[in-house]
């Protein structure tokens, strides 16, 4: 609820600015969640995805398919792309098709991933409370009763996959092999290139039926993808070749993530408008490079739990003083902080988990090496970034 002074401040920033955007036409087009009318630049890989799923528009169930590639390189905004269009041609001639979407880095938990895709048909699943066998026995029936195709997408799937194990896949692979009057077919998404190849060849085998792998887009490319955006998100006159060509060149040099792209044309806007900025300028585009990266940064540490941040808290003293550490090292200064802080610590194996989730962040960088006869330890290190922006969140921390 608002106090007066927060409805004051709201009311300044709306009389200084307006409701409506000088900048804007729509900033929603600028979301890398958004579907275009046409994807520039994946017509190959737009082709062989619906060659292998226009089946589904007969209700056919058609492999399942592995898309594969770094992020940002188009390989989400293809597969929402493809399932849109042939859904409309089933249903314009009464076949019974229907899509779940579900980004596995989000919706991280199995319970949680398989309550989403039966909610998709209509299921619902409560938020916690029954088993994962139950959830999976209620989707089943679901199915069965609903007798139609239908096709999941499992975004970040190495993800999901890296934090949780392959049963969850493994069950909605073999699905239907209890099913007699529906069907499901798979669509797995991953930024890990190597990702098929360290899975149980169950799931393996399962999984890539096909694979399609996209490749990154280069400066050009970008380009043409920001400008057909552009044009649909800011008003005429706004912004200008020079400014979308500096943002398609920074995404490049960055393996060609149209994500980041988009999101440093959109970001830029957005300083602008705040400015009272008439116009977008690539001095708008370099304050949103920081801005993007340290919120980014910023919102991945201040939401972990306490204990992981006094762990994170133990590497980067440890990290600064020496430049890299060990688990161990870690470990024997984390206890120390966390008696500190009146915590019980948690064990050994558990410190070596967060240190792992962390480096799955992004957050520090952690790398197992062989020791010789000591065996393996994790060699530790953390970009200068991650320490600004710890000091600033542990500070805040009575």
């Amino acid at each position: 609820m608002f106090n007066l002074e927060e409805l004051d401040i709201i009311d300044e920033i709306i009389k200084k600015r307006g409701l409506a955007s000088k900048i804007f036409i729509n900033r929603e087009v600028l979301h890398p969640d958004y579907v275009p009318d046409s994807l520039p630049h994946r017509e190959t890989e737009i082709r062989k995805l619906a060659d292998i799923l226009v089946v589904s528009a007969k209700g056919e169930r058609p492999s399942n398919v592995l898309l594969y590639g770094l992020t940002g390189t188009g390989k989400t905004v293809v597969a929402k792309y493809v399932v849109k269009k042939l859904a409309e041609k089933a249903s314009s001639i009464g076949t019974k098709m229907n899509c779940a979407y579900v980004n596995t880095r989000k919706i991280d938990t199995p319970y949680k991933v398989l309550a989403t895709v039966a909610s998709s048909i209509g299921l619902r699943i409560p938020y916690t409370g029954l088993a994962i066998s139950e959830v999976y026995r209620k989707y089943v029936n679901a199915l069965e009763s609903w007798s139609g195709l239908h096709i999941v997408i499992l975004d970040e799937i190495d993800y999901f996959v890296k934090r949780n194990g392959d049963d969850l896949l493994y069950k909605l692979l073999r699905v239907n092999e209890d099913l007699s009057k529906s069907k499901v077919s798979i669509i797995g998404i991953t930024n890990n290139l190597y990702f098929i190849e360290n899975l149980d060849p169950r799931v393996k085998s399962s999984l890539g039926e096909e694979e399609i792998f996209f490749p990154p887009y280069n400066a050009d490319q970008l380009f043409t993808i920001l400008k057909q955006r552009a044009e649909k998100a800011f008003n005429p006159n706004v912004i200008n070749d020079s400014v979308i060509s500096y943002c398609a060149a920074l995404a490049a040099r960055e393996h060609g993530d149209a994500r980041r792209a988009l999101d440093l044309l959109r970001v830029s806007g957005e300083i602008a408008e705040r400015e009272g900025a008439s116009e977008v300028t690539i001095e708008h585009v370099k304050k949103a490079i920081l801005e993007i990266e340290e919120g980014r940064i910023y919102q991945s540490i201040v939401t972990l739990p306490l204990q992981q941040k006094l762990i994170l808290k133990a590497i980067v003293e440890l990290v600064s003083r020496k430049g890299s550490t060990t688990t161990g090292e870690v470990y024997n200064l984390y206890v120390d902080i966390a008696k500190k802080y009146g915590l019980e610590p948690l064990s050994m194996r558990s410190v070596s988990q967060v240190i792992s989730q962390l480096d799955m962040m992004g957050i520090v960088i952690a790398d197992v090496r062989s020791m010789g006869r000591h065996g393996l330890t994790k060699v530790i290190k953390v970009k200068e970034d991650v320490i600004k922006v710890v000091g600033e969140v542990m500070k805040n921390i009575a």
